[in-house]
């Protein structure tokens, strides 16, 4: 791996029939740390993981994973990976204990270090007591957490995340950024896109921006928060008619018009006057005899940069076309492919209406 990166992506384009998902991708990740994907739905995110993991080919540029050509060596690069998509590839048929033994032997493992690895990652992902139940019964979050672990048998020292926390509650939530970050102290790389933005503020080492299929921001956290600038000042008029007031005396103190938010009830305005603005807003609501419940000043968040730098604008649905699954035979029983050498394998049992999921 040159320099120490275990992605590096250059130019990365790809097309859905006349519409671009992505319009050169540049990503250099660093070994050993976390990229988190933000953008709008539609934005390339999934289109990125999927060309990165093998699953798609781009029309133009180059990448490489682990030190391996995604083009020219997906053999060796699905034998370096772990992926984890947006919805849980678990077969729904077998016990979670069986799905996880499965993909160990497809890496090549014996039986008695399959039922040993499988059972340490039904333990690390609190399975354990719903070991030996068909996953067709789990609760959303717990199919997550099932394919999460089925992501990492192989022990990859690169880790596609794509929306790992969809659909779990605050703990499985909690238990999942856990296991990321006993991946990446382990020297593990990950890459992670989420919805959650305060996810990637807590686990990413650095932030990707994508916007129409093109990164328009980088940096860390606090950079990305830094370039937004200026502290967000919320107030909340104990009476709730006020807020149009509240707005119009509060104008001076940012270059915008402050924003009302008629679900909170709460008036923002954007300011780089620091602390003093803070009195001077209360001064000013003062001075027009408006009473205030609550006031706050504090710094940006991801969620302010992530309006600043997308907006709000309808995002094309390029990353709506079908994704290039294996196909089906013609005797309808299912296909995957095997880990580390890239064969096809065929399961028995007739092919579920629409199911089509594989992992590398």
């Amino acid at each position: 791996m040159a320099d120490g990166e275990a992605i590096v992506a250059e130019g990365l384009t790809r097309r859905f029939g006349d519409r671009y998902a992505l319009r050169g991708i540049d990503l250099r990740v660093p070994t050993g740390s976390v990229l988190g994907l933000l953008g709008p739905n539609g934005a390339g995110k999934t289109t990125t993981v999927r060309i990165l993991s093998t699953l798609l080919r781009a029309d133009e540029g180059r990448a490489t994973v682990a030190g391996r050509d995604v083009h020219d060596e997906p053999a060796a690069v699905r034998a370096r990976i772990g992926l984890s998509g947006q919805y849980a590839a678990a077969d729904e048929r077998l016990t979670a204990r069986e799905n996880l033994y499965l993909v160990s032997r497809l890496y090549g493992m014996s039986r008695k270090t399959a039922r040993r690895h499988a059972t340490e990652l039904l333990e690390r992902f609190a399975l354990t007591e719903a070991a030996d139940r068909t996953s067709g019964g789990f609760s959303g979050g717990m199919r997550r957490r099932l394919d999460l672990a089925g992501a990492l048998v192989s022990r990859p020292t690169v880790v596609f995340l794509d929306e790992p926390t969809t659909g779990l509650d605050p703990r499985g939530r909690a238990d999942t950024w856990r296991a990321v970050e006993e991946l990446v102290a382990d020297g593990t790389t990950v890459l992670l896109t989420t919805q959650y933005l305060e996810e990637a503020d807590h686990l990413a080492d650095s932030i990707a921006v994508i916007d129409h299929g093109t990164v328009i921001a980088h940096g860390t956290a606090s950079e990305l928060k830094a370039a937004v600038g200026g502290e967000r000042i919320t107030i909340t008029p104990i009476d709730q008619a006020a807020r149009a007031s509240v707005a119009e005396a509060l104008t001076d103190l940012g270059h915008h018009q402050p924003d009302i938010d008629s679900r909170t009830g709460t008036v923002t305005v954007v300011t780089d006057r620091g602390a003093g603005a803070l009195r001077q807003a209360l001064e000013a609501l003062a001075a027009v005899r408006i009473e205030v419940r609550d006031v706050a000043l504090a710094p940006p968040t991801l969620d302010d940069v992530f309006l600043a730098l997308t907006g709000n604008s309808q995002r094309p649905a390029a990353e709506s076309a079908p994704p290039p699954a294996v196909a089906a035979p013609e005797d309808g029983s299912e296909r995957s492919v095997q880990p580390g050498n890239g064969q096809l394998v065929r399961a028995r049992g007739r092919r579920r209406k629409g199911a089509h999921a594989w992992r590398p």
